[in-house]
């Protein structure tokens, strides 16, 4: 049996915290019916299919990298590198990896990268639900601890509600410094 590992990415555009990686490799035998963009289905339906996939799946892996590395290396390399941290975290060997969108990470695989993959390819309609649950759950966290900046609305997108906290609230510590609304208020 070949292992072919699903590969997506979400938080690219928000301006806090990380961006977050998922790599999914399916079983063909207990396939899960709905799988697609997250974007694509509302939240009840993603968290339902979020655990029919951690069970289902034979691996899944997450990975991340942080708004310092994200100021560091810029949003595109940091989700490179988040991607490669999934697919390297998974607990079999893939095969092969399908990557959404136009870029591969560095990695020593048989990859290929898909545009609209997440619609197109079950694996990366997998990963990119697991990935944006994810990240989602940690940005009710976030609300918690800073309930100001209304992250469990807005889950760190540039809103106007948003940008109208920073102005008022300043800037936390896991702010992406390096992104220009917040920059701009740095100075």
């Amino acid at each position: 049996m070949k292992y072919i590992a699903g590969v997506d990415e979400v938080g690219r555009g928000p301006l806090v915290g990380a961006v977050v990686a998922a790599a999914v490799i399916l079983d063909p035998n207990n396939p899960i019916e709905g799988l697609t963009d997250s974007k694509k289905l509302s939240e009840k339906k993603r968290i339902l299919l979020n655990a029919e996939i951690k069970e289902k799946a034979l691996s899944w892996s997450l990975g991340r990298a942080e708004a310092e590395e994200i100021d560091e290396i810029n949003i595109l390399q940091a989700s490179l590198l988040a991607m490669k941290r999934a697919v390297e975290s998974l607990s079999i060997i893939p095969d092969h990896v399908q990557i959404d969108g136009n870029r591969c990470p560095d990695m020593d695989y048989s990859m290929e990268a898909i545009i609209k993959g997440d619609a197109l390819i079950p694996e990366i309609g997998a990963a990119s639900i697991i990935a944006k649950v994810a990240r989602d759950q940690e940005m009710l966290e976030l609300d918690k601890i800073y309930p100001q900046y209304g992250f469990a609305k807005h889950k760190g997108y540039p809103t106007k509600k948003h940008k109208e906290a920073l102005e008022k609230y300043g800037v936390t510590p896991l702010h992406r410094q390096s992104f220009a609304p917040v920059k701009k208020l740095l100075g």
